[in-house]
This record gives C-alpha cells, sequence and structure tokens, in this order.
C-alpha cells in the first residue's frame, strides 16, 4: 500500500522544486530520453549523489520504490536539496511509491530500465538477480556482494544479464580520482617506473590502504547513518565493503585492461578482521538511536562498547604479484580532513607513492621516489614523460624533493569523491549506448567480488 501522507509532501515537495530554475543542464522529457532510472530502496547517500547533476539523455521522471521512513526521507531530502541550490540547480521529478510488496511493484511496473541499487546491501545481491531476470539494466553500489553466497548469486546474474543483452556495472568512484590515474599512467611507463617489484608476501609489491570516518559530511550536511550500517550481516564486514574499492585500483592499475580469472588468477595468503570499538554515545552522535538495536546486541561489550566490524586485512597475489589491502573505519575525522587513502606501486626502477596525511593537508599528494639515487638522465626521462602527459592532463609538472619528486596536480582536477558519482553514470551511460562493457570489465568484478568474499570467509574461520 502507498502511504499518501508521506507521499503527498515529498512529491509535492519535489516536483514544485524540479519546476524551477533549469539552470544550463540538459532536460529530457520521456519522448527524447533513453534512460529511464528507477531507484529501489535507498538506504545510502550514494543512491542520491548519482542525481547530484543532470545527464543527456535521462529522463529526468524517476521512480522511487522503497519501504518507506527515515532512510527514503533522508534520500529525497538530497535530491531535493540538489533541484534547489542556486548554482546549476537539478530537476528531477520523484514519482515515490512506498509499501512492503516495494520490489515486487518494482518489478511488476518496470517504469524505468536502468536500476540504481545503494543501500542495505543484505538483499543487494537478490535485488540484482531479480532484475536482471525482470530484464532491466543495473548501475549498483558497491558492495554488490559481502559474502561467498552473495558471490555465487553475483555470478549467476553476470551470466544472465550476458544472455539478456544488459548492462549490469558497480560504481567505482576512485578510478576518477586524478592522484590514482597518474599512478596508473606512471605505473605503466617504463623509463620511469621499470616494471613492478617481484616482491613477497612479508613485502609486497603493492600496498593499499583506506581510512574511513563514521561521522561526516555529505553535500554540506552532517550524514545520519541508519543503525544497521553496524551490523555485518546488513552493511558487510569492511573488507567486503570499502576493501572493494582497494581491491578494484589493484586490478585496475597494475593489469589495465587485462581479463583477470577469478579461479587461476588469485591466490589468497592471509586475510584477518577485528574491531573498530565505538561507544553508545558515539553511536547515538551517528545514527541519532539512543540505544542499540537488538541484532547488534551480540557485537556489543559491556552493554556499552560496540564492537563494530570496521576493520580488515587482505594480503593476497593477483597474476604473481603480491598484493597487501586494508580497510579501516574510525569514528571521526581530525578537523579539517576526511577519508583518506594510501597507495604505495613499488617498481624497480621507483616507487609511486599517494600520501593524504598530515603533511599533506590531508589532501591526496602523488611522489615518485627512485630504487636508488638517479643521475640526470632519469630526471630528464622522467620530465620527458610528465610532459606527455600534458596531452591528456595539461599542466600537471613536477617539484623536486629530497628523496625524489612530488607531482604536481592543477586544483581544477581535483573535484572531490562527490562529483566522482556523475563521472562513473557517464561512463555506464556510454557503454548503454551499445549495451556493452569492455571485455575486461566483468571478469574483473568477479575477481573483485572473489577476492573480498572469499577473504572474508577465511578470516571469519580464524
Amino acid at each position: 500500500m502507498r502511504n499518501p501522507i508521506i507521499l503527498f509532501h515529498m512529491l509535492a515537495a519535489l516536483v514544485f522544486s524540479g519546476c524551477q530554475g533549469t539552470g544550463n543542464q540538459p532536460k529530457m522529457t520521456k519522448d527524447d530520453a533513453g534512460v529511464k532510472l528507477i531507484t529501489l530502496d535507498p538506504g545510502h547517500f550514494h543512491a542520491a549523489l548519482v542525481q547530484k547533476e543532470m545527464y543527456p539523455g535521462i529522463d529526468s521522471q524517476v521512480y522511487v520504490y522503497a519501504p518507506g521512513g527515515s532512510e527514503l526521507q533522508a534520500h529525497l531530502s538530497l535530491i531535493k536539496q540538489y533541484n534547489e541550490r542556486k548554482d546549476n540547480p537539478t530537476h528531477w521529478v520523484e514519482n515515490v511509491y512506498t509499501g512492503n510488496d516495494y520490489l515486487e511493484k518494482m518489478l511488476d511496473e518496470k517504469k524505468g530500465n536502468v536500476v540504481v541499487l545503494a543501500g542495505n546491501n543484505h538483499r543487494k545481491t537478490e535485488y540484482i538477480k531479480k532484475s536482471i531476470e525482470a530484464g532491466i539494466n543495473v548501475l549498483g553500489d558497491k558492495p554488490m556482494a559481502i559474502n561467498i553466497n552473495n558471490f555465487n548469486l553475483l555470478e549467476q546474474a553476470f551470466n544472465e544479464a550476458k544472455e539478456k543483452n544488459l548492462l549490469l556495472y558497480d560504481i567505482m568512484t576512485e578510478r576518477s580520482e586524478i592522484t590514482n590515474i597518474i599512478q596508473k599512467e606512471l605505473a605503466h611507463t617504463p623509463e620511469v617506473f621499470g616494471e613492478f617489484k617481484k616482491g613477497a608476501a612479508n613485502d609486497p609489491s603493492v600496498v593499499l590502504e583506506s581510512v574511513h570516518f563514521f561521522y561526516k559530511h555529505v553535500s554540506g550536511k552532517v550524514l545520519t547513518r541508519p543503525d544497521w550500517f553496524f551490523d555485518p550481516e546488513q552493511q558487510g564486514d569492511a573488507i567486503t565493503d570499502v576493501g572493494t574499492h582497494l581491491i578494484d585500483l589493484v586490478q585496475w592499475e597494475c593489469f589495465p585492461g587485462q581479463i583477470i580469472n577469478y579461479k587461476k588468477d588469485i591466490s589468497i595468503t592471509s586475510s584477518k578482521i577485528w574491531p573498530t570499538p565505538l561507544t553508545l554515545s558515539q553511536f547515538a552522535l551517528i545514527t541519532n538511536k539512543n540505544a542499540f538495536p537488538g541484532f547488534l546486541k551480540s557485537y556489543v561489550k559491556d552493554d556499552s562498547i560496540l564492537q563494530t566490524h570496521g576493520n580488515g586485512e587482505i594480503n593476497y597475489t593477483l597474476k604473481n604479484l603480491p598484493v597487501k589491502i586494508t580497510a579501516r573505519w574510525e569514528v571521526k575525522a581530525p578537523e579539517g580532513s576526511g577519508d583518506t587513502h594510501y597507495s604505495l606501486l613499488k617498481g624497480t626502477k621507483a616507487s609511486l607513492e599517494i600520501k593524504q596525511g598530515k603533511e599533506e593537508n590531508f589532501q591526496p599528494e602523488l611522489y615518485i621516489i627512485p630504487v636508488k639515487e638517479q643521475d640526470n638522465g632519469y630526471a630528464s626521462t622522467l620530465q620527458k614523460a610528465v610532459d606527455k602527459l600534458d596531452v591528456s592532463y595539461p599542466g600537471v609538472t613536477l617539484k623536486k624533493i629530497t628523496n625524489g619528486w612530488k607531482v604536481l596536480i592543477p586544483e581544477s582536477y581535483k573535484v572531490g569523491h562527490e562529483a566522482h558519482f556523475a563521472q562513473v553514470m557517464k561512463r555506464y551511460l556510454e557503454f548503454l549506448k551499445t549495451k556493452e562493457l569492455p571485455d575486461w570489465e566483468v571478469p574483473g568484478m568477479l575477481a573483485k567480488y572473489y577476492t573480498a568474499t572469499r577473504a572474508l570467509e577465511m578470516a571469519s574461520k580464524q
């Protein structure tokens, strides 16, 4: 059943704001838009970030199906905020259906041809599979699988998507971060990087670590997280959640354009998980809930400390390349900072290192560190390599530092995490035009979720 009160107030506000100033953005009607969006059960703010701007070819009418409640209201509030902003406002019109039969209603009506999934991960793989079965393309937020059973179901969904000529794709925003892009380019410039160092389990060739924070701001406002976000059965452990970004970067940077066979190319040597303690007062600050819900009681110590499944580490080899990734969560970032990323690629001629600490003013910076003291010939070679980057990324330069060079990247490329969602959407729209993904993408997604879920399974048995 629809909830008429919620529907009236939310839809009226959104339609009104959606009809106001269109800015300079394209406005599609049902007659000229090739893509019609469905948003299913939007429990995570990433669902709204996909709509932070308008896109040519996407209908401004969006169909939302959800059980109702605060998570839906938070999603619609963000869309309304984007519609009403002064600079370049969007003009989305959200058509909302609420009821316990929201999934069945969406599958029955099929009012769009692309469903966006970002929310509680407990049923996400089921949503993916059923959407594909219904003939709907899927753009899914990470993670698309949080355990090995999900992975098996996801593999079935990919097989069926291929049979039905549908696109199933996940939102990998970190491929759009400029320091990752430049690091990737230089890693495949042999005269600068050489080859990947052979490495070993205790000396991996690739090291990535991310630190996320429970308390954060989104689109200028404090984020209220749902209480289920802290349940590993609903959100997933760290290594199957944000860890997927790190695994994806390893594959994308180290083996670009190469097909990865998860059955042959991946060997997990060790993995572990450990908690991030969260007090009840901290939990209340983040969720606006004054008590731990029943489904979290088994993770609560001494009645007041939640042992959040917030950390994980995987040591594995990818095509014989030793890799270590670590995904961590902390409560609140230091003043002036936010989520951080660290990446180290070790080459035979130089290491490429991204740091985002206090010395970098908590902004990602890329460094080139030669393995030994280099003569002027190397400096000249490096400069020529950076000059070549100027074709695609004008303005990138070098600064000499004590042990190497710092890559100076113009601020215009540093658009921020939220803007990366639009960049992913634009890539996906290009794929939809041809109804085809690059041949390495689906094997890469399967390899990514196999690595994460298999590592969790291994860690859980220890």
